[in-house]
């Protein structure tokens, strides 16, 4: 199973020229933990990082810096790990691992965003593929009930 069969496609994005407050708002109205920052390329958008509502409080709110005196670009992320539509559940859940990261966004072939996958993405993934399996099993044991009783 790919990646883009999983990821999540609405994805929302900043520019890396709005301000952190701007961000902040979006992430609200979005209701969301992390936004993607993006630059326009052809064809759609490239990611160039991640804002998370942790790195406004560890290096905004923490280090009392003026909102308005600092740019997403400035907070963002530098060392962004993405993956690509194609690439495994596993493949993409040990990149995540080996870097450290709760989330990761998908891009294309030609490196454009098409969207985001996260650790509790892949929670609700495992919760379903678990469910399945318990489902599996009560229907086995009421197969082999019936085919006893017969």
């Amino acid at each position: 199973m790919s990646i883009g069969q999983f990821c999540i496609r609405d994805t929302v994005i900043v520019d890396k020229d709005d301000t952190i407050v701007e961000a902040a708002k979006v992430m609200r109205a979005h209701h969301v933990g992390s936004v993607v920052v993006v630059e326009e390329a052809e064809g759609g958008c490239k990611p160039l990082g991640i804002l998370t509502d942790r790195d406004l409080v560890v290096e905004i709110l923490a280090e009392e810096v003026a909102p308005d005196a600092v740019t997403v670009g400035d907070v963002m992320s530098f060392e962004l790990v993405t993956a690509r539509e194609q690439d495994g559940l596993w493949e993409t859940l040990q990149r995540m691992r080996a870097h450290g990261v709760r989330r990761i966004p998908v891009v294309d072939e030609r490196g454009l965003l098409v969207g985001i996958i996260s650790a509790d993405d892949y929670l609700e993934i495992l919760a379903g593929e678990l469910g399945e399996l318990a489902r599996l099993l009560v229907r086995e044991k009421g197969r082999e009930e019936q085919a006893r009783s017969a």
